[in-house]
């Protein structure tokens, strides 16, 4: 009998799958009979993404000291052996996954290594995910749209196939990270903060459609992290995130157990993220969205105006021309 780590597994008494004994059609097991298949316990796992650095490994440690099975998925194969040496120090029996989860059969190959190892999903942490700095009209259009394939699709394919089996077993939850950047818009890094926005929504829409069954599904939506995401998103430059400190991920990583140990919908790390939060949801639109185009606009985006120039050959330049022809020094 094979597992499929999804809805309806394991089997019905949650623990064993059953063997074949010869000559019988019965389940049950007696001394002296022969067993094609011996039995194999199937043991809870908890599934992260994004585990080869920041938050993903962070959230491992701290889910390794409960000594059970942690899967780590994600595309950095040096980086995953890394996490999986600190895993089995906390206490945990890693297994190491290296995989793309925007490719059409990643959903399989997680599925395949779950079974191989007489595992079932207990626990998702959705952590893994991207984003771009940059004029939505000037970036390539195959990097951003692979924003939403991982962002989006990939964290919505895996909520939903492992969460019926969790609900039908009435135990588990998951984890979706999302960021203090799903409360607004985000002008050029637009996909990136349509994405985070996405997180939260789904994930708490899905928070109360679950709750009475035992499961618990978690957003957590910290601000800047210190991970490599600034530099892989070019983002260094981008006044907004230089405005707020950036979080320790081994906080952000506590604070989203806890979280989700607690039962809450939603988690927001750290006292400035809670403040961006309240003021992304009181602070006007037409207020707030100029105030964020401006701290992230780079220079060397294009001119807002539809000029086709660079901003700073444009009306950047523009504004510190009249910006100088105003000053006027005090007496």
């Amino acid at each position: 009998m094979g597992l499929r780590c999804g809805a309806g597994s394991p089997n019905s008494s949650g623990a064993y799958l059953q063997g074949t004994r010869r000559g019988t059609n019965s389940d049950s097991w007696s001394e002296g009979t022969v067993h094609l298949n011996p039995p194999r316990k199937i043991l809870p796992a908890t599934v992260i993404t994004g585990a080869s650095s920041g938050i993903g490994r962070s959230i491992a440690n701290i889910a390794a000291r409960e000594k059970g099975a942690i899967v780590l998925v994600g595309r950095s194969l040096e980086g995953l052996q890394e996490t999986a040496a600190s895993v089995e120090k906390a206490g945990g029996r890693p297994y190491i996954l290296d995989l793309d989860l925007t490719t059409e059969d990643a959903l399989a190959e997680l599925d395949q290594l779950l079974e191989r190892n007489a595992l079932f999903c207990e626990v998702l942490v959705n952590s893994a995910g991207h984003g771009i700095r940059g004029a939505a009209i000037a970036l390539p259009l195959r990097p951003q749209l692979s924003i939403v394939d991982l962002n989006i699709s990939a964290l919505a394919r895996l909520t939903l196939h492992y969460l019926p089996g969790m609900v039908e077993r009435k135990k588990g939850g998951v984890i979706n990270f999302s960021s203090v950047a799903g409360f607004t818009a985000g002008p050029y890094m637009s996909l990136y903060y349509a994405s985070k926005s996405f997180v939260r929504s789904f994930s708490a829409s899905l928070y109360q459609e679950v709750k009475k069954s035992g499961v618990t599904v978690t957003c957590v939506a910290p601000g800047p992290v210190r991970t490599g995401f600034f530099e892989n998103a070019s983002a260094e430059q981008a006044g907004l995130f230089n405005l707020l400190p950036r979080l320790e991920p081994d906080f952000v990583a506590e604070r989203a157990w806890e979280g989700f140990k607690s039962r809450k919908r939603l988690v927001v790390p750290g006292i400035s993220a809670k403040l961006s939060a309240l003021a992304a949801t009181v602070i006007p639109s037409p207020l707030m969205l100029p105030l964020i185009g401006r701290l992230q606009r780079s220079g060397n985006d294009p001119c807002p105006c539809g000029s086709g120039k660079k901003f700073k050959r444009c009306c950047g330049r523009k504004a510190g021309v009249k910006r100088l022809a105003n000053f006027r020094p005090e007496a």
